[in-house]
């Protein structure tokens, strides 16, 4: 019996555009002009799926030659992949292989027929199989050919970094072993800077893609030593490293669990660099009680953080640096006291700087960076604990929120490594600086908590706070808030509306569905992105994995707390979603909770792209003001009546009424909405500022920095 044809690959609308070189909009004109447009195959309404075969059958019949980047056609043949092939971590090596032939000679090998193509693939595979040992060489078959010649095309015209970012991002989107997270590159510049001279080997115990260790080569670091449990990561900092670093740099990276199976057991050097997996209780308590790491005491289950740190001062010569990034609860939790109180009285812990929420994931936690220091036989321990508190320092300017995108890195940067580059030249002799950085003696920290908590440490610091610094800074925030509360005065004391009469007015009404039915509106949703896709592109605050320019998001927290856009999309979420333009109406989806519900997008918000959580109303402007729309699409009533749900109301748009008004008179609604907008914007301000001087006098009151004036 004959077997039925295999079903061909389903593309979404932007992978068309990608592979006929042309903008998403163009896709959509073609959709809704020809009527021979391939109907959608699956997906939904929201995000069709149009069958691959079909798609390109009708751009070859209309002329239409593709024009995609090579690595957006890379891109979307791993997706489109037949089942069968080599695993994406496969072809990682290949990248290196390439990357050592001309230019030339790869565009030889994409002339070659399938079958000498495939052997000269899998005999390149084994020549570079060694760069990780331990792992097998690739086997290619007829499955991977698309692939190859993708993955020649990207390499030959946009550079080997290029491929191996999108290689790794598609990898670790597959991959069921979550929690592969990227370092964002300036966090892992900032934990390079605060080695002291210039280390010539370094090691990563658990290096991920191996952004430290790059970190570690560009301050001139020429040995590099990496090692990951994951062989995708390890064949990717491999392929990186080698490809990246400077001629006469050895590289050296293994496969293995560090902890249970270093790689490196009699291995010391200058420095350690790590920022290892946390909250991990299966890290190999019981089978590593009696391991000679453990010279400050046995980690307890809870503990792996302090196992890594252990593992790092095991392998450092004495006087050598490790700086690690932990989570905060390594500070504090009492499991953890005995070892925290030897580290600080052998004088291995040396420094705590605190960092802002954002910058790195779990990005709603602000994470700390530990300094430690292998004691020497020949030296005094150290008698003071280095402590710098970042937590509360300001967004990038035109950002805000808890993401990696809003760190100002140069100025976190510049205050974590001013105060150690001032603490370890003169330990004794370093002076505190207000609300930042305090040298906290071994005798004050071994107390029943020995809590290092930056924060904490820091805070005991409030009487060096100096007293006309802090007038100054109270004084100039109430100035703020006098202004703010000047406008809101102006604003309230104009009132661009009256009484309607007797009785409410009636109108009728039509809902957000019949509206868009109509023509008079569009309405906009992101289609939702696994979280796991989400995680893998978790890289630099402002790239994605393959470097490009990762675009900003507007959520709908953004919305509740006014701010800009604080998300970062990479390539393959921003493909999905809608890019706002000025007079779109937005609306929150959850529409309980503290904040604004909607807004009404203006320059900075157009451009961005709609986030998820977010409706997007796009009116025609020649049948609805956005003003108008705003104010009652957002009205209590109008939510009420339009949500879903007991203790959280989830938005349904279409059921959403507006007033069937004439235009002229929409603008007049427009004009009241406008007002109290920003009337509500200032008093927000204000309120802000308001609770911002109290914070300042009541501090500076208790403190002794400020006194009452007489009565």
């Amino acid at each position: 019996m004959p077997q039925p044809p295999a079903p061909s690959a389903q593309v979404t609308a932007a992978e068309i555009s990608r592979i006929a070189g042309v903008t998403r909009a163009t896709v959509s004109n073609w959709r809704r002009r020809h009527d021979d447009f391939p109907a959608p195959s699956g997906g939904t309404d929201s995000s069709p799926l149009y069958d691959l075969e079909e798609v390109r059958a009708w751009l070859a019949s209309r002329g239409q030659r593709t024009a995609a980047t090579p690595s957006g056609e890379l891109r979307t043949t791993l997706r489109l992949r037949e089942p069968g092939g080599v695993g994406t971590s496969d072809l990682l090596l290949l990248v290196l292989a390439a990357a050592r032939r001309p230019a030339d000679g790869l565009t030889g090998l994409l002339a070659l027929s399938d079958d000498d193509l495939l052997k000269r693939a899998n005999d390149a595979a084994a020549e570079v199989a060694d760069v990780v040992p331990d792992t097998e060489p690739a086997r290619f078959t007829a499955a991977d050919t698309a692939a190859l010649r993708a993955l020649l095309l990207c390499v030959r015209d946009e550079g080997a970094q290029t491929a191996l970012g999108v290689l790794a991002e598609r990898e670790l989107e597959d991959s069921a072993a979550s929690g592969a997270y990227r370092t964002p590159a300036p966090l892992a510049d900032l934990l390079a800077r605060l080695v002291p001279g210039s280390p010539a080997r370094v090691l990563d115990p658990a290096c991920g893609s191996g952004t430290l260790l790059a970190a570690a080569a560009a301050r001139g670091a020429r040995e590099l030593y990496g090692q990951d449990s994951l062989p995708v990561q390890a064949r990717r900092t491999a392929v990186g490293l080698t490809l990246t670093a400077k001629e006469g740099t050895d590289v050296t990276v293994r496969t293995g669990d560090s902890l249970r199976a270093d790689a490196f057991p009699d291995l010391t050097v200058d420095a350690v660099l790590c920022n290892p997996p946390y909250g991990d209780r299966d890290w190999g308590h019981d089978e590593l009680a009696y391991d000679s790491r453990w010279a400050y005491g046995f980690p307890p289950r809870a503990e792996s953080e302090l196992a890594w740190v252990q593992h790092a001062l095991a392998h450092l010569e004495p006087g050598g640096h490790a700086v690690l990034l932990l989570p905060p609860a390594t500070a504090s939790r009492s499991s953890g006291r005995r070892i925290r109180a030897e580290l600080i009285r052998s004088g291995a812990l040396r420094a705590v700087a605190a960092l802002p929420p954002g910058a790195a994931i779990p990005l709603h936690i602000g994470l700390q960076v530990w300094v430690l220091q292998r004691p020497e036989p020949t030296r005094p321990a150290y008698q003071t604990v280095l402590f710098v508190d970042t937590v509360g320092e300001p967004s990038a300017p035109g950002r805000g929120g808890t993401r990696s995108g809003s760190v100002d890195w140069a100025r976190v940067t510049e205050r974590i490594v001013s105060a150690w580059t001032a603490y370890a030249e003169d330990p004794d002799g370093f002076e505190a600086r207000a609300g930042v950085a305090r040298a906290v003696s071994v005798v004050d920290l071994l107390d029943e908590v020995v809590d290092v908590t930056p924060a904490r440490q820091v805070r005991a610091s409030q009487a060096d706070v100096d007293p006309q610094e802090l007038a100054r800074e109270a004084a100039a925030v109430r100035e703020g808030l006098a202004a703010a509360a000047r406008t809101v005065a102006e604003l309230a004391g104009t009132a661009p509306w009256s009484a309607a009469g007797a009785s409410a007015r009636e109108w009728r009404t039509a809902t957000v569905s019949d509206l868009a039915r109509g023509g008079a509106l569009k309405v906009l949703r992101a289609v939702p992105v696994s979280p796991r896709a989400t995680a893998a592109e978790a890289e630099d605050p402002q790239t994605g994995a393959d470097g490009g320019e990762r675009r900003p998001v507007l959520t709908g927290g953004d919305i509740a707390r006014g701010t800009g856009p604080t998300g970062r999309a990479p390539d393959m979420q921003a493909e999905q979603m809608p890019e706002i333009a000025v007079g779109d109406v937005l609306v929150r989806n959850l529409v309980g909770g503290a904040g604004a519900v909607a807004r009404v997008a203006g320059e900075a918000e157009a451009g961005a792209l709609l986030g998820a959580g977010v409706h997007l109303f796009r009116p025609d402007p020649a049948r609805l003001d956005p003003w108008f729309l705003l104010g009652f699409l957002s009205s209590e009533a109008n939510l009420a009546g339009a949500s879903t749900g007991s203790s959280t109301l989830h938005l349904s748009p279409g059921r959403l009424r507006v007033p069937l008004l004439p235009l002229a008179e929409q603008r007049r609604y427009g004009e009241a909405f406008r007002h109290v907008e920003a009337l509500r914007e200032q008093a927000r301000r204000a309120q802000d500022l308001a609770e911002e001087t109290a914070r300042l006098v009541s501090g500076g009151l208790t403190g002794g920095q400020l006194v009452p004036e007489p009565v």
